[in-house]
């Protein structure tokens, strides 16, 4: 094996800006390196500025510094792709759970195929034999297995290569000469097959038990978003009865307070009247004293704080007999309200003041934004930038690409519009909440939920599920989305002085939609616009 030196680490020797190798190292004034093609396009955007900073430590200088190639670090660079050619990768070498090359000596790496003539497991370089010498040409080469001893017959030592129907196992060709004599066996390949035909109907069987429990889960999700709105109207009506209650309460405890000081002070009075001995004065005082004002009637019918609870849980049991009516109809009554005639879509807007009647104001949902995306025009702009921004760590932030969503929930019939700018790729896009947020298979329009529309400098591409549709259309840096999500039609516009169509989708959608935004190089930006 080759020793590769300790002190050339690839990471100590990468760009931070392109993260490859160094090429045609340069060092700044603070000591950090970077490719001179990377920075130099990095301060041609700051000219206007006339300030220059470095991206790691943010150290600034003026005027531009004149970037010369460090020969010696460019030496150092060579040296470590020449040692990176010599070693096995690191992915190469055995670990824990790996089958490792029975050949190897040191540190193993990683077996290719294993032999059932030889019974030991191969890497890709002592493979070589197996495919150029014609004495290994009967040999049977398997993907890699740690278990070789048990295709062996514990009694003969020999490759178990039949299968005895009779007793269901594995055997060899002495045991079918013996023991097995006369029993009904057949080779394990040909066993396998017409197991494997088996496998496949019991997978067919499982399938489709799989599409029918995921529609009675869409069938129960529904009857689950019907109870919630129906118990949130009833929630909703409790607090605004409670509400005009209280205030009624509240304007009779008033006047209650004020009728009891008056009748303590009325009573003071009387009181000291009681002990006084001056027969005349007590004689004119008290017809006055002793007149008492009109009580506060309280209303029988608006204070009844028990008899309203009483009149809520009659609701309530009202409520929970409606939707134990729902739960318990006849599938037969759902599949007839979600016939495909009940999904047709409605006539879709022609004008852009037709568009604007279902206009909505989009903001970006913080919580899902990339640590790279920066929010401007109150959370309506994101722009990608070199460093990241301190955002909290919620579990619903997009990790691997810049992407954000709205932070608005999409139904019914929608219309908002994206201005995009830069000389690269933005994507705009409609999305699940529950889309993923880390992965290959997070990037919008390359999973199944989420539909993207890849705005290009000269041209357009629809994405959805992988799938990558070629769009022709005028270019245009202001996009139009129009979204009748009963109906499953999504619609990307040119907007212009008049709309025109770049691509429509029909489907079903199975859960609100969110606006997103996927922004892909430095510098680029996307904003939601203000529509009025």
């Amino acid at each position: 094996s080759v020793c590769v030196c300790p002190l050339l680490d690839s990471e100590k020797f990468s760009c931070s800006i392109c993260l490859d190798l160094l090429k045609d190292p340069v060092a700044l004034p603070c000591g950090h390196s970077y490719c001179m093609r990377c920075i130099q396009s990095c301060w041609d955007g700051e000219d206007q500025r006339r300030i220059y900073s470095c991206p790691q430590c943010r150290q600034t200088f003026t005027p531009r510094p004149v970037l010369v190639k460090n020969t010696m670090l460019a030496e150092l660079v060579e040296e470590l792709k020449k040692t990176e050619l010599q070693a096995p990768p690191d992915g190469c070498y055995a670990g824990p759970g790996d089958v490792a090359c029975d050949v190897c000596t040191g540190r193993k790496l990683k077996a290719l195929k294993s032999c059932l003539v030889c019974l030991v497991s191969y890497c890709q370089q002592h493979l070589q034999p197996h495919y150029e010498s014609p004495a290994f040409e009967n040999h049977k080469l398997v993907d890699p297995s740690k278990n070789l001893k048990d295709k062996l017959c514990s009694r003969h030592d020999e490759v178990m290569k039949i299968f005895c129907r009779t007793d269901q196992q594995c055997i060899c060709y002495l045991c079918s000469m013996e023991e097995h004599k006369g029993h009904d066996t057949v080779s394990a390949a040909a066993e396998r097959t017409e197991r494997q035909k088996e496998l496949e109907e019991s997978r067919k069987t499982i399938q489709q038990k799989i599409r029918d429990r995921d529609k009675d889960l869409r069938v129960l999700q529904q009857e689950v978003a019907a109870i919630n709105r129906l118990a949130d109207g009833a929630v909703e009506q409790i607090r605004s009865q409670q509400k005009a209650v209280v205030s009624r309460a509240e304007e009779l405890e008033e006047k209650l307070k004020q009728e009891i000081a008056e009748l303590r002070r009325k009573d003071a009075e009387l009181e000291q009247l009681s002990h006084t001995e001056d027969h005349t004065h007590f004689l004119h005082s008290y017809p006055s004293l002793s007149r008492l004002s009109g009580s506060t009637q309280l209303p029988c019918t608006d204070i009844r704080p028990l008899r309203r609870f009483q009149d809520v849980t009659a609701a309530l049991t009202e409520l929970r007999n409606k939707l134990q009516g729902v739960l318990s109809e006849d599938r037969t009554t759902i599949s007839t309200l979600t016939k495909p005639d009940a999904l047709l879509p409605q006539p879709e807007p022609r004008t852009r003041a037709e568009f604007l009647q279902y206009s909505c104001q989009m903001t970006v949902d913080t919580n899902t934004a990339n640590s790279r995306l920066l929010l401007s025009e109150e959370n309506r702009k994101v722009t990608r930038i070199w460093g990241k921004q301190r955002y909290s760590d919620y579990s619903v932030r997009f990790i691997s690409y810049a992407q954000v969503l709205s932070r608005e929930s999409l139904t019914g019939r929608c219309y908002w519009e994206v201005e995009w700018s830069g000389e690269q790729i933005v994507s705009i896009a409609a999305a699940y909440q529950d889309t993923y947020r880390i992965g290959d298979q997070s990037l919008f329009g390359y999973n199944e939920k989420s539909w993207a529309f890849e705005c290009h400098n000269n041209n357009f591409q629809f994405i959805h599920d992988s799938e990558e549709t070629p769009i022709q259309g005028p270019v245009s840096s202001r996009v139009g989305v129009y979204l009748d999500h009963r109906a499953g039609v999504l619609s990307f516009y040119s907007v212009s002085e008049t709309m025109t169509l770049l691509h429509r989708v029909q489907t079903t959608f199975t859960q609100p939609l969110h606006a997103g935004l996927h922004v892909y190089f430095y510098g680029s930006t996307a904003e939601f616009c203000e529509l009025k």
